[in-house]
């Protein structure tokens, strides 16, 4: 198991939890997706713009609202307040499913769970650990990313969507089982320098907010991260264009994206388990963190020149395989090296503020300009150079020494 995993004896225990957290909380998720996905097909990229918006304005509301939580609650209450008010929203649609409002509350949904999740691992594990283990707790999520795909492409046709929306809740609250195993773990294993985890987050409600604007490690993190989103989006509008000239039938697109989430999920495991940790140690943080932006780079240029279905899927399978399984565990270790309340109240709204405040503008500028191969080149270009940036900080931290206090917080 250390070969395999590269973990020490004391770290399995913490791992399996993680692992099975991870698991519970992305097959709840994509679960739903599918449906998700072909509703969006369905709507049209006018009304993507709108929806965007609208789910940017949700996590703007939603932002103070998980501040105060923070201030007020430890971590080990925390989350399962979090995870168990997502269940009864999924209860409340099982009696009234609009599909707009589904469209926002899972963009929502998604990427608070995660955001939650992430924050936990970087309050369990330092930053040589997490170049060693987020592969293997990442491949969790990937499991459950086959299984979610897997059991909606098998249950779709047999079941009514209602049944989907209570399994997924049921996942979601076996995940509480898991946060209250790792933070046992926790008490025995404390971070050093961190505060007792018994302890509420504290500050003031905003002041995830304030840490994200004025630092300018975070405020590198923002922009790595807005890149990401505007790619995704231009990506996004791409593929519904092209899926809805070559798929006509809608039960055909839900297939279709059931199978591409089940074949980026099964190559994204294979690459956590077996390659991530040894890329980490080849490449350290800049490497792993510039992949991307270059594999982005060439996939556009790629989909401006050809702009086919086959082109569509290759590069769309290649960039998520890429994201998950390379990009957004190194992304994630980014934030073992800030203090704890910035990793919980800053990277919540990082995650979700700017994120979805990335999907609105970017919605609303490539609806007007249309996904354009060398506008989506030149913003690779701006994430590889943001990517170099972050990564070098994040070497020469880790050689110095994470900070402890916000006080210490990365400079330029």
């Amino acid at each position: 198991m250390h070969r395999l995993l590269r973990a020490e004896k004391h770290e399995l225990p913490a791992l399996g939890w993680a692992f099975a957290y991870f698991f519970l909380l992305l097959a709840s998720y994509y679960l739903l997706r599918p449906v998700r996905d072909a509703l969006a097909v369905e709507a049209g990229t006018q009304q993507l713009q709108w929806l965007f918006t609208a789910t940017f304005v949700a996590m703007l509301v939603l932002v103070p609202v998980f501040g105060w939580l923070c201030s007020r609650l430890p971590r080990a209450r925390l989350l399962p307040v979090v995870y168990a008010f997502f269940a009864l929203d999924l209860g409340v649609f099982v009696f009234w499913l609009e599909a707009r409002v589904f469209f926002v509350w899972l963009s929502v949904f998604n990427l608070f769970v995660v955001s939650a999740f992430w924050s936990f691992m970087s309050d369990l594990f330092d930053s040589s650990q997490a170049a060693r283990l987020y592969g293997t707790i990442a491949a969790g999520g990937s499991c459950g990313a086959i299984a979610g795909p897997l059991l909606a492409s098998l249950l779709a046709e047999r079941i009514p969507t209602q049944g989907l929306l209570l399994l997924s809740a049921l996942l979601l609250l076996l995940t509480i089982v898991c946060i209250r195993a790792l933070a046992a773990w926790s008490r025995a294993h404390p971070r050093r320098g961190d505060p007792p985890p018994e302890e509420p987050i504290g500050g003031p409600i905003l002041d995830g907010v304030r840490a994200a604007l004025s630092s300018p490690f975070l405020l590198a993190i923002c922009g790595y991260l807005l890149c990401y989103t505007a790619l995704s989006t231009a990506l996004y509008f791409q593929q519904v264009e092209i899926v809805r000239a070559a798929v006509p039938d809608m039960d055909a697109r839900t297939r279709l994206f059931a199978n591409v989430d089940l074949t980026v999920n099964a190559l994204t495991l294979l690459v956590q388990l077996f390659a991530f940790s040894r890329m980490a140690a080849a490449l350290g943080p800049l490497g792993m963190l510039a992949i991307m932006p270059l594999v982005s780079l060439a996939g556009f240029l790629w989909l401006g020149a050809a702009p086919t279905l086959a082109a569509l899927i290759v590069f769309g399978v290649t960039r998520r395989v890429g994201e998950f399984a390379v990009s957004k565990p190194a992304r994630e270790a980014l934030f073992t090296v800030v203090p704890r309340g910035e990793r919980y109240k800053a990277k919540n709204f990082i995650d979700t503020v700017v994120y979805r405040g990335g999907d609105a503008a970017s919605g609303w500028i490539f609806g007007m300009l249309g996904a354009a191969a060398l506008v989506a080149a030149g913003v690779s270009l701006a994430w590889a150079g943001l990517a170099v940036y972050l990564g070098n900080r994040m070497k020469s931290w880790n050689r110095a020494g994470a900070p402890s206090s916000s006080a210490s917080a990365p400079s330029p």
